[in-house]
Formats: C-alpha cells, sequence, structure tokens
C-alpha cells in the first residue's frame, strides 16, 4: 500500500483550541481524517506527524523517503526552517506546502518561505480545507 506523508510543524499539536478565530477548530486528527478521505480510494495510507521539534520533522522525512507525496505545514519553521529546507530538498516525492491561514494577510515577517521554492505548490488561507486540496493535488500528479 503506498503511503502519504502528513507532516505538520511547531503549535500545530495545539490546533481545535489555538486561536480558533485564526485556525478554526479542527484538530489535527480531523485534518488526518479528511485526507484519509480524499486518498482512500487511490489506496493511499496516511502517515500522520506533527513535531514542535525542527530536527525531529528532519527525521521523520527522512524516515519516510519512500512515500508517494506529502503534505507540509511547517508552521513558523517556513521563515527560517533551513535544515527542514535542507531535508524536503533531498525528499524524492513531489510536496505541498500547507497554511491555514494566508499568511500575506498576517505580519509581514510571515510573507516569506524558505521552502516554497522547493515546493510544487503552496496552499494558504483556505482553512483546514486546503489539506484536502493539497491531497487532490498530489492524486492529480502534482509535481511530477
Amino acid at each position: 500500500m503506498s503511503e502519504l506523508l502528513l507532516l505538520n510543524g511547531p503549535n500545530l499539536g495545539i490546533l481545535g483550541r489555538r486561536e480558533p478565530e485564526v485556525y478554526g477548530t479542527d484538530t489535527l486528527a480531523d485534518i488526518a481524517d479528511a485526507v484519509a478521505d480524499e486518498v482512500a480510494d487511490r489506496g493511499w495510507k496516511v502517515l500522520s506527524h506533527q513535531y514542535d521539534s525542527e530536527g525531529e520533522l528532519v527525521r521523520s522525512i527522512h524516515e519516510h523517503d519512500d512515500t508517494v507525496g506529502a503534505i507540509v505545514n511547517p508552521g513558523a519553521l517556513m521563515i527560517a526552517g533551513w535544515s527542514l529546507r535542507d531535508a524536503l530538498a533531498n525528499y524524492p516525492s513531489p510536496w505541498i506546502e500547507v497554511h491555514i491561514s494566508n499568511v500575506w494577510a498576517r505580519e509581514a515577517f510571515r510573507h516569506e518561505s524558505v521552502l516554497a521554492p522547493l515546493a510544487a505548490g503552496v496552499i494558504a488561507g483556505l482553512g483546514t480545507t486546503g489539506y484536502r486540496l493539497a491531497a487532490r493535488a498530489l492524486l492529480a500528479g502534482a509535481g511530477r
């Protein structure tokens, strides 16, 4: 069975109760279930991981480099997650960067991602629906 990596960075483990006016009320479990629903017909399984540490995110990418693709919400590591960027540069399958909020409508320091130039695509500002859209794009062969 093929596996899709769903990777979430710092502070995303408290989704559902973290600033619901910005991030909504869906939890990571809700998001993983939604992504699993999207990819089930293809027979893909979702491997969902969340870490507050950049090193653990890097390790997860290396340990799962045989997955068919990845959906990555790096959280604030989009700004200066250079080791995360290096790990994703070596990840052999397409991956999509997702942000729940519209980062360009927020503080100026959130307006540039060091990861985005490597991604097959970036989805931001569509709430947790962005994860489903990323799954659909990967199913359609984004980045191949």
